[in-house]
């Protein structure tokens, strides 16, 4: 059985066992055909099988007329801000995010830089089936290493008007930090040392190969935690292998929180510029009660970062992103970024003067709850559809499964594009609360399959 995953952000599987050379040339061809002409970013992490990735869509790419934009090993949101810096048709990020090793992805950008919206990625599929045709000799692309592309977003992160480099230089924050050896050891210690840090590296290494799984989740970043006590540092900065999500740990070695990140960036930018925010239907509440203190609208959108993006541009927001610990600040650029978080994160502490366990304290308090449920042999949407026909009188949303708003607590079902089960999110005051709705939405679910 073949790992290959396909979404609205582009392919994913394992290196030798669905993402084979044949396949990434099929996709980059028809990506290809959905650009047309002109000039593609590519960027990749640091993982082992990125550069014969690279090699594949760079040769593809060529064959077909375009011209590449190598940038080398960086952050996806480099890929991203490069796009848009310039003005190139398209961008290919190699990366499969937090997957483990053995794992690659290609994560497909349009012309803004921003990850395919639906119709888009709709129109590139039509390209699938096409017989595949190449440039002739005289009309291959060029392929142009261009080395700057990383230092650039950091010049951009740095000389955003909202941060104030001289104040955050003035602490001397102690920070560790921790790469899981993947694209933000190029340029994460370099950005922390660019605002006046004492910088202690952990898992910085330019190997490639994860020593721990990546996912930057409390359970596997346990001597993450330990090391913060032991070098007595101030706060502990995580990212994952391509730094699109930012994870932050407590001078107490606790974790801050992923949905707590998200929440401090909406702080911080609201206290500065008043407008919208945009959140998707999973993330914590935390963020609305943050909006309603500075007056702010805040509207949510389904999960997946092309969808947050999207209603971001709708309604002009200032500020977005997702629980996950995804920031997204369309000032810099529209795509989740762990650098802006970063200096978000440095600028609210040198400004409040308070330790980062204390901001988690200062923020509103809710409790997450995840369970998911095997269907085995029951469609997801049927279990949806009753699950809304049992909730019509309540407050319900549908664009991404059901999401109901009680008084006391919401939870929202969603099934997975990938295999048959039903995810269950709730939030409430208290984790044991939420995590006794969990069982009781479980429970429910069993029920309903029966009938």
């Amino acid at each position: 059985m073949s790992t290959l995953m396909v979404s609205i952000s582009g392919i994913r599987g394992i290196v030798g066992d669905g993402l084979d050379p044949e396949v990434i040339v099929k996709y980059t061809n028809a990506y290809a055909d959905f650009v047309g002409n002109g000039k593609v970013v590519v960027g990749r992490d640091a993982r082992i099988t990125g550069e014969m990735v690279n090699q594949v869509v760079t040769g593809t790419l060529l064959a077909k007329g375009l011209d590449v934009i190598d940038i080398g090993i960086c952050p996806t949101p480099t890929v991203q801000f490069t796009v848009k810096s310039l003005n190139a048709q398209g961008g290919i990020a190699i990366s499969a995010s937090h997957n483990p090793n053995e794992w690659n992805a290609l994560k497909l950008l349009n012309s803004t830089g921003q990850f395919m919206s639906p119709d888009e990625h709709q129109q590139m599929k039509k390209y699938l089936d096409k017989q595949n045709q190449y440039a002739d000799w005289k009309n291959i692309g060029k392929r142009t290493i261009y080395n700057e592309g990383l230092s650039n977003h950091i010049s951009a992160v740095l000389s955003l008007p909202i941060v104030k480099l001289e104040k955050i230089k003035s602490k001397k924050f102690r920070v560790l930090v921790d790469c899981v050896n993947g694209a933000g050891a190029y340029c994460i210690p370099d950005l922390l040392r660019s605002f006046g840090c004492d910088v202690i590296e952990m898992n910085c290494e330019k190997s490639g190969i994860f020593p721990r799984l990546p996912e930057p989740l409390p359970e596997n970043l346990s001597d993450t935690m330990k090391a913060v006590k032991a070098h007595n540092a101030d706060l502990a900065i995580v990212v994952d292998p391509d730094v699109d999500r930012l994870v932050l740990i407590t001078e107490k070695a606790d974790p801050f929180g992923e949905e707590n990140t998200i929440t401090l960036a909406a702080d911080f930018v609201l206290s500065k510029t008043k407008g919208n925010v945009v959140i998707n239907l999973s993330t914590t509440k935390a963020v609305e009660d943050v909006a309603k203190k500075y007056n702010c609208s805040l509207f949510r959108a389904p999960v997946g970062e092309a969808n947050v993006v999207k209603k971001m541009k709708e309604v002009n927001a200032v500020i977005g992103g997702e629980g996950s610990g995804g920031v997204i600040y369309p000032a810099l650029h529209y795509g989740r970024d762990a650098l802006v978080g970063i200096a978000f994160t440095l600028q609210y502490l040198a400004e409040s003067g308070k330790k980062l366990s204390q901001i988690k304290n200062d923020l509103p308090q809710y409790f997450i709850a995840k369970k998911k449920i095997d269907l085995k042999n029951v469609s997801p949407d049927e279990v949806i559809i009753k699950l809304i026909e049992k909730y019509s009188q309540d407050k319900i949303n549908t664009e991404d499964g059901l999401r109901i708003d009680f008084m006391d607590h919401w939870v929202h079902f969603r099934k997975s594009n990938t295999e048959p089960i039903v995810r269950i999110i709730t939030e409430s005051k208290s984790l044991s609360y939420s995590e006794d709705l969990s069982k009781k939405y479980y429970d429910e679910i069993n029920e309903l399959m029966k009938s």
